[in-house]
């Protein structure tokens, strides 16, 4: 059996940031979507009371708070994919780099479609005009979790 030293380049605990960035991808994604989720529902919870007929075209927060640990999960998956025995330092930071990257914009954009899926799911049964600038405000949330995707795929490739 041959063992290979650690180096000052390949040391022990490299592959542990990649799998930080791993975790921290899927935990924070996760997070968010799941606050975004909860907080969406509990408007559409509100709003079903007296506008029952509404429920389907309310239901678009908590797709889009979905989506956001979707993003996450890819991350995760494929630093998860790229760990090995050799791990240099550099790529272990840049991997949990990537992971903070999507996890962390993926908990803001939950939150915030979460706040903006309760408050506009109400507001637009009480006007149904308001409903296409509700979702213009959505995606513009959404794109935040997109933006950090964009980041850590980058920071992967390198």
């Amino acid at each position: 059996m041959i063992t290979i030293e650690p180096t000052l380049d390949q040391p022990h605990y490299a592959a542990f940031f990649c799998v930080m960035g791993a975790v921290s991808a899927i935990v924070f994604s996760t997070l968010g979507a799941a606050y975004g989720t909860a907080k969406a529902s509990v408007g559409i919870s509100a709003m079903a009371i007296k506008h029952p007929q509404l429920i389907m075209k309310a239901i678009v927060p908590v797709v889009m708070a979905g989506i956001i640990a979707i993003y996450g999960l890819v991350i995760a998956v494929l630093l998860a994919g790229s760990l090995n025995r050799h791990y240099s330092a550099y790529k272990g930071f840049l991997n949990l780099s990537a992971g903070l990257a999507v996890g962390v914009s993926g908990m803001a954009a939950g939150i915030a479609i979460g706040v903006i899926g309760e408050a506009g799911v109400r507001a637009s049964a009480n006007q149904p005009r308001l409903f296409v600038a509700v979702i213009l405000i959505l995606i513009f949330a959404e794109v935040l979790g997109l933006y950090g995707l964009i980041v850590a795929i980058y920071l992967f490739t390198k």
